[in-house]
């Protein structure tokens, strides 16, 4: 029988205040249209669960639900005609840096390249010509990548950028059960479904969605999930305090860490060790949206048209990769990471006399590097199998003890 729900305030505010108020534009009717056959979809769910739906399965219909969802429709994402910018569309030189710790661990015991959810195909096309700069062997670039609109821009891409090298990608559907090499995710684990968790006195809850008076609202039911119950008590937070539980994240790490044979996971995302994430002073969570290129937090507005995501708890993902057989073969910050595989050198291939080649690149790697843009937010986590540390990422500044 369910439980009783406690109906929560902080609710979102009707669209069109709240467009206001945020500085954001507004939608075409089509659009609209768009999102609200979506949000019928998410009101039928909530209909059959009885009037309360999980966060985390609101979270990734508005994301994936096949054909409406915002990462399986049709709509500009990334660049200036999207939502949001990534680091391999801000600069040419992230994708270049990354290929050469991906040379270093492949020339340790050769494998393959598997990138997962790869964008619009620019970090792909970035290692390829990189790695083919270095004078490699070719190597095999598997992308697994669900949706079939994204798989058509990363081929399209593939095919303007680096047309000599676009035979060497394969798309595939599923995971291997067998992975040799390298395994790379650039911005994938925010974009996981999370559940949301409050505490009260009584102890931490789950909050889920609900439905009435023409918007969603939050709302809230003991936890059902062992697993998720027992994440939650580990953490003793204040009455009050809101904030994310990724069970996602961990069950991609075990199931990575079961097939790698031989190899590193590189995972690139913004997020904390634990004691950061769950702050005493973070008390509502990470949970962020993004539409055109504005950040809110308002995850009700709109489903399917803006970009929902959760920071990273990378303790978790750390202490899971250990627990299913995996190393940890580094942590550092993006600006760290980046710098101690070569970022100055790769600029300098470009001659500073050539303002109109080199200004574009030296921007894009200050953006890269920055506090104050992702050079501190965003960190790399390397997990591994057969590999003799360190890598080359993470020769200085790692901060694999902090996790």
């Amino acid at each position: 029988m369910p439980a009783q729900n406690r109906i929560l305030t902080g609710a979102s505010l009707r669209p069109g205040a709240f467009l206001e108020a945020n500085g954001l534009p507004s939608p075409s009717a089509e659009a609209l249209r768009h999102s609200g056959e979506l949000a019928d979809l998410l009101r039928s769910e909530i209909h059959a669960g009885g009037g309360w739906l999980p966060f985390s399965r609101f979270m990734e219909l508005a994301l994936y639900a096949p054909g409406m969802g915002y990462y399986a429709a049709g709509a500009a994402k990334f660049g200036s005609a999207g939502d949001f910018v990534t680091a391999p569309g801000i600069s040419p030189l992230f994708g270049a840096v990354l290929a050469r710790q991906v040379a270093d661990i492949l020339a340790q015991g050769g494998g393959q390249i598997l990138e997962l959810g790869a964008g619009e195909g620019t970090l792909a096309t970035q290692v390829l010509l990189e790695l083919e700069n270095l004078d490699g062997p070719p190597v095999p670039y598997r992308i697994l990548e669900p949706s079939p609109d994204l798989q058509a821009r990363q081929r399209n891409t593939l095919g303007r950028h680096c047309p000599a090298l676009a035979h060497r990608v394969e798309w595939i559907h599923a995971l291997p059960e067998k992975i040799s090499g390298v395994v790379l995710a650039n911005e994938v684990l925010d974009a996981l479904p999370v559940h949301r968790i409050a505490w009260r006195e009584a102890g931490p809850v789950e909050l889920g969605v609900g439905w009435r008076e023409d918007r969603f609202f939050w709302t809230e039911r003991p936890i059902a999930s062992q697993e998720l119950r027992e994440r939650a008590m580990q953490m003793p937070m204040a009455p009050g305090y809101q904030s994310e539980i990724s069970l996602a994240g961990p069950a991609l790490v075990r199931t990575l860490g079961g097939a790698l044979e031989y190899g590193a996971l590189v995972f690139i995302d913004y997020g904390f060790g634990r004691r950061e994430y769950y702050h005493p002073e973070r008390t509502d969570g990470t949970l962020m949206c993004h539409f055109r290129h504005r950040a809110h937090d308002d995850v009700f507005l709109y489903p399917g048209l803006q970009d929902i995501s959760a920071h990273v708890d990378f303790s978790t993902l750390a202490d899971t990769g250990m627990t299913s057989g995996l190393d940890v073969l580094g942590f550092a910050t993006q600006a760290q990471f980046l710098l101690n595989c070569g970022i100055l050198d790769l600029l300098s291939r470009t001659s500073a006399e050539d303002a109109a080649a080199y200004l574009p690149l030296a921007a894009g790697m200050h953006k890269l590097l920055s506090p104050a843009e992702m050079g501190e937010l965003f960190k790399v986590l390397a997990l591994g199998k057969g590999l003799v540390p360190p890598l080359r990422g993470f020769r200085s500044g790692d901060k694999s003890r902090s996790l």
